[in-house]
Protein backbone atom coordinates (compact mmCIF):
# COMPACT_ATOMS: atom_id res chain seq x y z
CA UNK A 1 0.00 0.00 0.00
CA UNK A 2 1.61 2.86 -1.44
CA UNK A 3 -0.35 5.57 0.91
CA UNK A 4 -0.08 6.70 4.06
CA UNK A 5 -2.66 8.27 6.85
CA UNK A 6 -0.84 11.40 6.19
CA UNK A 7 -1.06 11.66 2.32
CA UNK A 8 -5.54 10.87 3.10
CA UNK A 9 -7.30 13.90 2.05
CA UNK A 10 -8.52 15.77 5.11
CA UNK A 11 -12.35 15.63 4.29
CA UNK A 12 -12.28 11.95 3.43
CA UNK A 13 -10.55 10.93 6.77
CA UNK A 14 -12.85 13.38 8.91
CA UNK A 15 -15.86 11.98 7.01
CA UNK A 16 -14.37 8.67 7.82
CA UNK A 17 -13.38 8.68 11.01
CA UNK A 18 -17.02 10.41 11.45
CA UNK A 19 -18.73 7.24 9.70
CA UNK A 20 -17.30 4.59 12.03
CA UNK A 21 -18.22 6.56 15.32
CA UNK A 22 -21.77 4.69 14.91
CA UNK A 23 -19.97 1.24 15.05
CA UNK A 24 -18.12 2.35 18.08
CA UNK A 25 -20.91 3.95 20.23
CA UNK A 26 -23.68 1.29 19.24
CA UNK A 27 -20.60 -2.12 20.71
CA UNK A 28 -19.95 0.32 23.02
CA UNK A 29 -23.94 1.06 24.30
CA UNK A 30 -24.18 -3.57 23.96
CA UNK A 31 -21.02 -3.97 25.83
CA UNK A 32 -22.33 -1.67 28.57
CA UNK A 33 -25.17 -0.01 28.67
CA UNK A 34 -28.74 -1.11 30.42
CA UNK A 35 -30.83 -3.66 29.27
CA UNK A 36 -33.39 -1.75 26.85
CA UNK A 37 -30.46 0.72 25.24
CA UNK A 38 -28.40 -3.18 23.96
CA UNK A 39 -31.29 -3.70 22.55
CA UNK A 40 -31.84 -0.23 20.67
CA UNK A 41 -28.18 -0.51 19.93
CA UNK A 42 -28.36 -3.96 17.94
CA UNK A 43 -31.02 -2.68 15.66
CA UNK A 44 -29.23 0.60 15.15
CA UNK A 45 -26.01 -1.09 14.87
CA UNK A 46 -26.79 -3.87 12.28
CA UNK A 47 -28.89 -1.10 10.63
CA UNK A 48 -26.10 1.32 9.91
CA UNK A 49 -23.88 -1.71 9.02
CA UNK A 50 -25.92 -2.61 6.64
CA UNK A 51 -25.78 0.78 4.91
CA UNK A 52 -22.33 1.04 5.57
CA UNK A 53 -21.48 -2.08 3.72
CA UNK A 54 -23.80 -0.70 0.55
CA UNK A 55 -21.88 2.44 0.89
CA UNK A 56 -18.29 0.93 0.48
CA UNK A 57 -19.22 -1.82 -1.69
CA UNK A 58 -20.63 1.45 -4.07
CA UNK A 59 -17.16 2.67 -4.25
CA UNK A 60 -16.43 0.28 -5.99
CA UNK A 61 -18.78 0.71 -8.35
CA UNK A 62 -18.02 4.32 -8.90
CA UNK A 63 -14.41 2.79 -9.42
CA UNK A 64 -15.61 0.75 -12.09
CA UNK A 65 -17.41 3.99 -13.84
CA UNK A 66 -14.31 6.04 -13.81
CA UNK A 67 -12.29 2.64 -14.89
CA UNK A 68 -14.87 2.55 -18.03
CA UNK A 69 -14.97 6.24 -18.94
CA UNK A 70 -10.80 6.06 -18.97
CA UNK A 71 -11.31 3.31 -22.07
CA UNK A 72 -10.89 0.24 -19.67
CA UNK A 73 -13.48 -2.75 -20.01
CA UNK A 74 -15.10 -3.10 -17.26
CA UNK A 75 -16.72 -6.36 -17.22
CA UNK A 76 -19.09 -8.77 -14.37
CA UNK A 77 -16.61 -9.09 -12.04
CA UNK A 78 -15.94 -5.84 -11.29
CA UNK A 79 -19.71 -4.27 -11.38
CA UNK A 80 -20.88 -7.67 -10.06
CA UNK A 81 -18.58 -7.28 -7.03
CA UNK A 82 -19.62 -3.86 -6.08
CA UNK A 83 -23.16 -4.75 -5.80
CA UNK A 84 -22.79 -7.85 -3.65
CA UNK A 85 -22.04 -5.73 -0.40
CA UNK A 86 -25.58 -4.44 -0.79
CA UNK A 87 -26.33 -7.78 -0.98
CA UNK A 88 -25.29 -9.30 1.80
CA UNK A 89 -26.23 -6.67 4.02
CA UNK A 90 -29.58 -6.83 3.18
CA UNK A 91 -29.20 -10.58 3.61
CA UNK A 92 -27.96 -9.85 6.88
CA UNK A 93 -30.75 -7.92 7.82
CA UNK A 94 -33.25 -11.01 7.01
CA UNK A 95 -31.04 -13.18 9.31
CA UNK A 96 -32.91 -14.02 12.59
CA UNK A 97 -29.97 -14.73 15.28
CA UNK A 98 -27.75 -11.80 15.84
CA UNK A 99 -24.39 -14.10 15.35
CA UNK A 100 -24.90 -14.93 11.46
CA UNK A 101 -25.83 -11.73 11.21
CA UNK A 102 -22.96 -9.80 12.82
CA UNK A 103 -20.82 -12.47 11.28
CA UNK A 104 -21.86 -11.85 7.59
CA UNK A 105 -21.38 -8.00 8.60
CA UNK A 106 -17.78 -8.70 9.16
CA UNK A 107 -17.47 -10.48 6.58
CA UNK A 108 -18.89 -7.90 3.86
CA UNK A 109 -16.25 -5.48 5.61
CA UNK A 110 -13.42 -7.44 5.55
CA UNK A 111 -13.76 -8.78 1.72
CA UNK A 112 -14.43 -4.97 0.71
CA UNK A 113 -10.99 -3.56 2.09
CA UNK A 114 -9.50 -7.02 0.07
CA UNK A 115 -11.38 -5.20 -2.85
CA UNK A 116 -10.23 -1.54 -1.69
CA UNK A 117 -6.62 -3.07 -1.88
CA UNK A 118 -6.70 -4.72 -4.63
CA UNK A 119 -8.25 -1.89 -6.59
CA UNK A 120 -5.54 0.32 -5.32
CA UNK A 121 -2.63 -1.87 -6.60
CA UNK A 122 -4.62 -2.07 -10.15
CA UNK A 123 -4.36 1.64 -10.51
CA UNK A 124 -7.93 1.70 -9.92
CA UNK A 125 -8.30 3.79 -6.45
CA UNK A 126 -5.92 6.54 -5.03
CA UNK A 127 -2.80 5.13 -3.43
CA UNK A 128 -4.37 6.51 0.22
CA UNK A 129 -7.77 5.04 -0.27
CA UNK A 130 -6.29 1.11 1.51
CA UNK A 131 -4.76 3.57 3.71
CA UNK A 132 -7.76 5.52 4.66
CA UNK A 133 -10.04 1.80 5.20
CA UNK A 134 -7.50 -0.39 6.49
CA UNK A 135 -7.59 1.65 9.98
CA UNK A 136 -11.72 2.18 9.63
CA UNK A 137 -12.43 -1.46 8.68
CA UNK A 138 -10.35 -2.34 11.86
CA UNK A 139 -12.75 -0.40 14.01
CA UNK A 140 -15.76 -1.57 12.21
CA UNK A 141 -14.41 -5.31 12.74
CA UNK A 142 -13.39 -4.48 16.61
CA UNK A 143 -17.04 -3.21 17.35
CA UNK A 144 -19.09 -5.86 15.13
CA UNK A 145 -16.73 -8.10 17.52
CA UNK A 146 -17.77 -6.35 20.62
CA UNK A 147 -21.48 -6.41 19.77
CA UNK A 148 -21.25 -10.10 18.67
CA UNK A 149 -19.86 -10.87 22.58
CA UNK A 150 -22.41 -8.89 24.01
CA UNK A 151 -24.97 -10.92 22.39
CA UNK A 152 -23.20 -13.75 24.27
CA UNK A 153 -23.49 -12.33 27.68
CA UNK A 154 -27.16 -12.90 27.37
Amino acid sequence: MAGTRASVPRPALVLGIAGAAPFVAGALAMLVGPGWLKLTAYVYLVNYAAVALAFVGAVHWGLALAASRAGVAVGWSWYGGSVLPALAGWVALLLIQPAPKLVLLGLGFAAVFIADVRAERAGAAPAWYPALRKPLTIVVLVSLLGALAATWRH
